[in-house]
């Protein structure tokens, strides 16, 4: 019977890169979670693009192995993307997963063609999770339909679509990627009392920087390119200054963008009070250093720094776009503009810079509900759930779930 410690539940998960986003902290609480409850999982992922850090140590920190498949990038390249077709199938065939599970766009893509092409070792339950997409927006009308009959015609042969949050799900049906009674939702779990250590190391952060305690500090945590809109930070803070908010900024990140944004900082006149951190492997101090997160991004499936940041007991103000809707709770922990709209988010920022009650209500509103709904044995014990009933439906005799005792269910 699968799920025992005779017969564990093999899982092949696939990514494209482990770099700094919610993916990769996804992909590596779940490894070593569903390792508690009859599962073997090998994690196999890619190559980082040119400028991007590594989050392979969240995984390393939990004792998760990572297979390297050479070649596997984000961008495409035929000859690249044949090569770890032949790779994933070679694993399908050494490994002989009774799951695969893909995620993100170009995983998703390789490896369940991979899935089509591996014969009689076809995995028998293939999974893929939208953490969000990339299918509007981004590329050329000709490119764009090219990429939405690719998900179309994949999504057939996927035995069940998730979704990180009921918004993108809704995107995927609106684009015709597949009925809404193909996906489940499945949100994000954040190990959160880990991430969200050091207040008090916040307020030396600040001191460190030259911020005084009773200066209005917005926050930005991402990797600085063009899909975070840039722009549209130092745009806001430029507009929010002009409102007479004597606001400081902390920019927590790097990436390609960097040297534009510090040169439109100059630009605007901005470089008093604009500090660029850069990349911090330990980034939950810097959230108790801000008074609120500024997130304008242009696309976001289900931000994290959105979810960190309530979770550290501060308010949000972000783009409606995406899965934002679903972390930040427009008039309660924070509030949603439209995407593009500077004017809007300084409005909010002022509103919040001249309302410390409004400040500390909002955050406490947004600590409580995001402490529970992102817990990682949340994320767990769905999954869990979800392949249970996949391998069932499939014939195979599954143990029964719901934790460590599933490993020795005499």
């Amino acid at each position: 019977m699968l799920g025992t410690a005779d017969e564990p539940i093999r899982v092949l998960r696939v990514i494209a890169r482990l770099n700094i986003g919610g993916p990769s902290l996804h992909v590596s609480y779940l490894t070593e979670g569903l390792a508690d409850r009859g599962y073997a999982t090998t994690l196999a992922a890619g190559a980082l693009s040119e400028g991007e850090a590594s989050m392979a140590y969240v995984a390393e920190q939990r004792g998760v192995d990572v297979e390297s498949i050479p070649g596997l990038k984000r961008d495409v390249s035929p000859t690249d993307d044949v090569r770890v077709i032949a790779h994933l199938i070679g694993l399908i065939r050494r490994d002989r997963p009774h799951i695969l599970h893909t995620h993100t766009a170009k995983a998703g893509t390789v490896g369940r063609l991979a899935a089509r092409l591996a014969g009689t070792c076809r995995p028998p339950v293939v999974v893929h999770t939208f953490h969000g997409h990339t299918l509007a927006g981004y590329f050329g009308p000709a490119t764009q339909e090219a990429y939405r009959r690719i998900e179309r015609g994949l999504a057939r042969n996927t035995d069940a679509l998730v979704a990180v949050s009921p918004e993108v799900r809704d995107e995927l049906v609106a684009l015709g990627v597949a009925p809404a009674s193909r996906f489940t939702v499945i949100r994000l779990g954040v190990d959160l009392s880990e991430r969200m250590a050091g207040a008090s190391d916040g307020v030396a952060l600040r001191e460190s920087l030259g911020v005084p305690p009773d200066r209005f500090c917005v926050g930005w945590v991402a990797r600085m390119t063009a899909v975070k809109q840039p722009d549209d930070v130092l745009g806001t803070l430029r507009a929010l200054r002009d409102r007479g908010v004597d606001a400081a900024l902390i920019l927590v990140g790097d990436g390609p963008e960097r040297e534009g944004m510090e040169e439109r900082a100059k630009q605007l006149d901005l470089v008093e009070g604009v500090h660029f951190v850069g990349f911090q492997n330990d980034v939950g101090p810097w959230f108790h250093a801000f008074d609120v997160l500024l997130l304008p991004s242009r696309s976001e499936g289900t931000p994290v720094s959105a979810i960190e940041t309530l979770a550290s007991g501060r308010p949000v103000v972000a783009t409606d776009v995406g899965g934002t809707r679903d972390v930040v709770e427009e008039g309660i922990s924070g509030f949603l503009v439209p995407f593009g709209d500077v004017t809007a988010g300084a409005e909010r920022l002022e509103r919040l810079a001249h309302d410390d009650a409004l400040r500390r209500r909002m955050g406490a509103a947004g600590q409580a509900r995001t402490l529970e709904r992102y817990r990682v044995p949340r994320l767990v014990e769905d999954v869990d759930r979800l392949y249970r009933s996949l391998l069932q439906q499939k014939g195979l005799a599954v143990a029964a779930g719901g934790g460590p005792a599933a490993t020795n269910p005499g």
